[in-house]
């Protein structure tokens, strides 16, 4: 419903500001712009989803290789007595408890696919102990802002855009993204926690936050002490010997499990082909509306209206070229992906703003659209603060986004 306003909203404003720009500056072209920047967005949206088809096709079916060699079982036995305290509502034998850890470790893999279901009957299991029907509990909200800060191990869709629109190192935003995402869960995290007065000096919590903030901090650390050309570089090679590590982990799982890997691999990739070809008429949608709202002028007022103020007040303006990403990530997936794809388009894929977008990207998740499809389907009317708590996780990501993709390419 999000995304429906606005689109409308990126249409009617760009009528009017070139209704302005004609009569009031007699801009000529303005509408002609407009009319061939809708043309050229279409064209553009249908050639990036084609180009998707391949790498897509390729790492659906390695992901299915991983999923069918239980992967996803191994991540939630590993991440399962961190949970068990961040939802001590749930008895351990919890119906919802195993669909929450699923949930979780098919989110950080980036099975979406698999991670949607699971978190769905997750939900629906919490809603059967839920006292008051109507309103959010405990688990739900602490379960809802886990999934809306993002935590995802493996941002493949990403790396697939950067490499169609021509990065010279797709992966190069790896890492970065792994940060900003770490930011992001630990601020929603933290923030519930208070909230629902969670020990979070319980020894097995700080443990696993404790561990993961030393080592995010240690990363940070030593590439902060590198000069610019050797972080690239060396992001570069941690981040490629990292994924291939993870196909070899996929491929001997399934060799454990005896799985046909050929055969697996051949099923994610039909899934993955069904993929690439289900995503153009939503890319060409959002992309045509932000093609006449770039030709019609209002995005470049909007931006240089922000770059002004960050300027005004001694900060470099080099990231506000990736924030529309950022204003359209708690709104839309489809919308913030869009921007993504327009600011590397725009300024080139391996541009500052285009990496910086890409960062944004995978900080975080949809805020209003998973609050509204997971509390929507068990007839949750009063969501408390889970709301607040998303929001707040959106904005830590965004902002470690921003700060990260200057420590790693500014």
């Amino acid at each position: 419903m999000a995304l429906n306003y606005i689109w409308i909203a990126f249409f009617i404003i760009a009528f009017v500001v070139g209704l302005i720009r004609l009569i009031v500056y007699g801009d000529m072209e303005v509408f002609p712009n407009m009319v061939n920047g809708t043309f050229d967005s279409a064209k553009t949206g249908f050639e990036i989803s084609l180009g998707l088809t391949g790498v897509l096709t390729l790492w659906m079916g390695l992901m299915k290789i991983g999923e069918m060699g239980g992967i996803v079982k191994v991540f939630s036995k590993l991440v399962g007595p961190f949970f068990a305290r961040l939802f001590p509502d749930l008895s351990r034998n919890h119906p919802a408890t195993g669909s929450i850890m699923m949930n979780f470790a098919a989110n950080m893999l980036g099975l979406d696919n698999a991670a949607t279901p699971l978190g769905l009957k997750a939900m629906k299991e919490m809603q059967e102990t839920n006292p008051v029907k109507d309103t959010a509990s405990n688990p739900m909200i602490m379960f809802l802002v886990l999934n809306t800060s993002g935590l995802t191990i493996l941002p493949i869709s990403i790396m697939v855009f950067r490499a169609q629109l021509g990065a010279a190192n797709p992966s190069d935003i790896f890492i970065p993204i792994l940060l900003a995402t770490f930011f992001s869960t630990l601020t929603g995290l933290v923030a519930v926690a208070i909230y629902q007065k969670i020990n979070l000096f319980d020894k097995v919590i700080l443990a696993y936050i404790g561990g993961l903030t030393l080592l995010v901090s240690g990363i940070i650390f030593y590439f902060s002490g590198l000069p610019k050309e050797q972080i690239n570089q060396i992001s570069s090679i941690a981040s490629n010997i990292i994924l291939f590590s993870i196909i070899i982990l996929f491929i001997l799982l399934g060799l454990r499990k005896k799985i046909n890997i050929y055969e697996a691999f051949i099923e994610g990739a039909k899934e993955g082909f069904g993929v690439a070809i289900k995503i153009i008429p939503f890319l060409i949608a959002i992309l045509v509306a932000i093609g006449a709202f770039r030709a019609s002028g209002a995005l470049d007022m909007l931006i240089n209206g922000i770059r002004t103020g960050f300027a005004a007040l001694g900060i470099d303006t080099g990231f506000v070229d990736a924030l529309p990403t950022a204003f359209m990530k708690p709104l839309s997936g489809s919308g913030a992906r869009g921007m993504m794809v327009d600011a590397m388009k725009t300024f080139g894929a391996d541009s500052f703003a285009g990496r910086v977008a890409c960062i944004v990207q995978g900080s975080a998740d949809t805020t209003f659209y998973i609050l509204a499809v997971y509390f929507g389907s068990v007839g949750i009317k009063k969501t408390r603060y889970a709301l607040g708590c998303g929001l707040l996780a959106d904005f830590a990501g965004i902002v470690a986004a921003i700060v990260i993709g200057y420590l790693f390419f500014g």
